[in-house]
């Protein structure tokens, strides 16, 4: 800590200007406080509870983002509440898959690195900006991912120049691809996405969107035993965010105990979901 710190001052660095990346700066004065500046030990091996199934889906008027609830160590169930869809800013959300800890400790900072921008520049930053930027967080993750600890989100928001939503995926390396109508991510995304393949249309309705959503959770729960299934019993019910014009909002309990429940009875009568 410099001298000035110590009578009460801020120290000299947090005064100077400089970009408006929170994540710059950072790694300017006290790069060992990133998550990717603190690597493990040679040769160690952490057992951490990891994230699974996110699904993402555009619609009429914005984009849709759901996640299960479940987190698991091995074979173990490490939580069965654990969050993993994230409002990023006003008009986007992250969905994490992968390590949840560090996981979420990248998204916490990816927050305050939207936020810090906005209130530099005094705008928005454009949805591709959001997207990048995400990015560059994640390869600096690239040496923990190497050893282990991966960090694989998803990104949605609503694009307020074209008026219409987006959805982006990432790799551990932090390629960014923009992805067209849906996609999912995490050890159930394949039977996620064969999922959404079936029910997704252009121009469906944001309530569509929701349903099919939800149907994908199911359908991925259904052959993953990582994905965690709606629970009935516990009323545990997966997180789901809408983000439009009028910004993201998540789903109230009540909302989606009825939704889930409508989908359970349907599947009693066709469990595999046939069409």
């Amino acid at each position: 800590m410099s001298g000035n710190a110590r009578d009460g001052r801020l120290p000299t660095a947090y005064l100077q200007p400089g970009s408006s990346s929170f994540l710059d700066f950072v790694a300017g004065v006290e790069p060992d406080l990133l998550p990717g500046a603190r690597p493990l030990p040679g040769g160690l091996t952490v057992e951490t509870p990891h994230g699974t199934t996110i699904v993402a889906a555009e619609c009429a008027r914005g984009v849709v983002m759901a996640g299960d609830r479940r987190a698991t160590m091995g074979n173990v169930i490490a939580s069965r509440v654990i969050d993993k869809v994230f409002a990023a800013d006003e008009y986007s959300v992250v969905g994490i898959a992968g390590t949840a800890g560090l996981a979420i400790e990248v998204v916490r900072l990816y927050q305050v690195e939207l936020e810090h921008y906005e209130k530099i520049e005094g705008a928005i930053m454009s949805i591709e900006g959001k997207a990048n930027r995400l990015a560059t967080m994640i390869r600096g993750n690239l040496g923990m991912a190497m050893q282990g600890l991966s960090v694989v989100p998803i990104f949605a928001g609503f694009d307020l120049d074209d008026r219409r939503g987006r959805i982006y995926s990432y790799d551990v390396t932090g390629g960014c691809y923009h992805e067209h109508d849906h996609h999912s991510i995490g050890s159930g995304a394949v039977f996620a996405r064969g999922s959404l393949k079936k029910t997704w249309h252009p121009d469906m309705t944001q309530e569509a969107a929701v349903a099919a959503c939800l149907e994908a959770l199911y359908d991925a729960a259904d052959d993953d035993s990582a994905t965690g299934g709606p629970d009935v019993g516990r009323r545990i019910w997966p997180a789901v965010a809408v983000v439009d014009v009028e910004g993201v909002r998540f789903l109230p309990d009540d909302v989606l105990a009825e939704a889930v429940e409508a989908l359970v009875a349907a599947r009693r009568i066709n469990p595999g979901g046939a069409r």
